[in-house]
């Protein structure tokens, strides 16, 4: 696919921001991994889409090396104070509705493509994860995080902002395509 049209779907599928994700800046940290196995989300270890389940740093790396360019997708919300959680949770929703709609878009497509979200696989309501392989293997994607990706930097090293203010959130995914 073209990168104009992806950017153009983009827009479409509702984000604040889309932009050229430039492959070679993604960098798969062994730290950011580290705080995926602390478990603070308490689902590590628990699905396909995220530590271990969705392989170690390594076959991480080999699957994003497959890919020859990406976007990078924002959406961006304005909170009433640092403790507005209903809005945090608002702009969330926001953010996945758009990337769903986004990847069913890329994969109605025949994309080839590798979505990495802001958070865990849900397509499923109970993962199959350890006793049967994944359902949707073609469909399922893992975070960022999960794969390494600090995503601050990414974004500062693909010229946007993460950062837009006292009282703004930015929820952030990307695409790797072919």
């Amino acid at each position: 696919m073209e990168l104009t049209e992806v950017l153009d779907l983009a827009d479409k599928s509702g984000f604040t921001r889309a932009a050229e994700l430039k492959v070679s800046t993604i960098d798969l940290n062994p730290q950011v991994r580290q705080m995926c196995a602390d478990n603070k989300c308490k689902i590590y270890d628990t699905n396909w889409a995220c530590p271990p389940g969705c392989g170690t740093l390594d076959e991480c790396g080999k699957k994003v090396n497959n890919y020859q360019y990406g976007v990078i997708l924002q959406t961006t919300g304005e909170l009433e104070d640092s403790f507005d959680f209903e809005g945090m949770e608002e702009i969330k929703e926001k953010h996945n509705v758009s990337f769903d709609q986004l990847v069913n878009a890329l994969f109605d497509k025949k994309a080839d493509m590798l979505p990495l979200g802001d958070g865990c696989c849900s397509l499923c309501k109970k993962c199959t994860y350890p006793d049967e392989a994944c359902r949707f293997p073609e469909k399922a994607f893992s975070s960022m995080e999960a794969f390494g990706i600090l995503v601050s930097d990414l974004c500062k090293l693909n010229n946007l902002e993460y950062y837009y203010g006292p009282n703004t959130l930015t929820y952030v995914g990307c695409i790797l395509f072919n």
